[in-house]
């Protein structure tokens, strides 16, 4: 009879070496499936917010002005809003803002045009910020979060009008703040597309819309103070007063050119930015997001296209407009100024 043949058992080298060899290949693959992953959730945003150019682009030929970034609404539910509640501060702060998100996903006339997840970033904490008022939804708040009343989740009123996650903020030179009649030096306006397309940098290169700055931490990047309010509703002015700095509703009228681009030192690392950089006193565009690979963000243009750059090279080449539309008076911008 011959003796069955008994399988020779690995050694315990032999084994280590699997070991160390699948540790290699591992080590190897999970950065590529990293990076692949990020460049897909990149790829998401910039599909979102080129799709939310377009319906810009919609409204605009239907109304032949940007919508405002927010407006003080005329009741608590409605998209209704008066034009001499537009003051410099909320005459009934338990109605909320309206939002320009409102008038995309929600549609003009009830008709649908973007569905509100497209306001979304897979990039950034929770899709994106909080709406300023969250109202009865416990998801829709961020932990320690206060509504414009002081109060804390959950509170049924004010709801803004806004889609629930906000991930993206327009140009403020062109989807203009609602101080329609602040008692201020400057007020703003409505803007018309052929501003922009009759300008020196044309709708190619003037952005309409980018990414918020995530912190990581609750969206107190967007907060305006410790006390937890949350200012998801607001654009990003890309310039700064002559005389006023970021306070450019305070920059007086006069014949010269009023407002500058910031300067390279104004445009803080983001190693450098935490909480409240939605009111950064060196400017506002330090709120601009800095999430994707090289610390890049979306840019979405008038004219509809997408690039993935440096908030510092946006700068640099001055690609925010040349006139501040929204502003009355003399809004043109010093294009020389702070000359990289």
């Amino acid at each position: 009879m011959t003796r069955a043949r008994i399988p020779r058992a690995f050694t315990l080298i032999e084994l280590l070496i699997v070991i160390a060899i699948i540790a290699v290949i591992m080590g190897i693959l999970l950065p590529t499936l990293a990076g692949a992953r990020q460049a897909g959730k990149t790829t998401v945003c910039q599909n979102h917010i080129r799709s939310i150019a377009a319906a810009v682009s919609t409204y605009t030929a239907q109304h032949e002005i940007f919508p405002l970034s927010y407006v003080y609404g005329a009741d608590q539910s409605s998209g209704t809003w008066r034009v001499e509640d537009q003051q410099s501060g909320h005459p009934n702060r338990e109605n909320g803002y309206i939002h320009w998100s409102y008038a995309l996903y929600y549609g003009q006339d009830g008709a649908s045009t973007l569905p509100e997840a497209a306001f979304k970033c897979p990039s950034v904490l929770n899709g994106g910020a909080p709406r300023t008022n969250p109202g009865p939804k416990i998801r829709d708040w961020e932990p320690g979060q206060i509504n414009d009343l002081d109060q804390p989740a959950p509170a049924p009123l004010p709801l803004d009008r806004q889609a629930a996650r906000m991930a993206y903020t327009g140009n403020a030179a062109i989807f203009a703040f609602n101080k329609l009649n602040a008692d201020t030096p400057r007020r703003t306006r409505f803007v018309r597309p052929s501003e922009v397309d009759g300008s020196s940098m044309g709708a190619s290169k003037t952005i309409l819309a980018t990414e918020f700055f995530d912190n990581g931490n609750a969206w107190t990047s967007l907060a305006t103070s410790s006390n937890g309010q949350i200012k998801s509703h607001r654009p990003l002015p890309p310039f700064l007063g002559i005389r006023s700095g970021t306070r450019v509703f305070e920059e007086p009228d006069r014949p010269e050119p009023s407002f500058i681009y910031p300067s390279r030192n104004d445009i803080l690392p983001k190693a450098q930015l935490d909480e409240h950089v939605i009111i950064n006193q060196r400017t506002r565009l330090n709120a601009t997001g800095r999430h994707h690979p090289g610390d890049t963000a979306n840019f979405v243009f008038v004219d509809g296209h997408v690039d993935t750059t440096t908030l510092l090279e946006t700068v640099r080449d001055r690609l925010w407009g040349d006139r501040f539309y929204s502003m009355t008076g003399n809004n043109r911008v010093d294009l020389n100024a702070n000359a990289f």
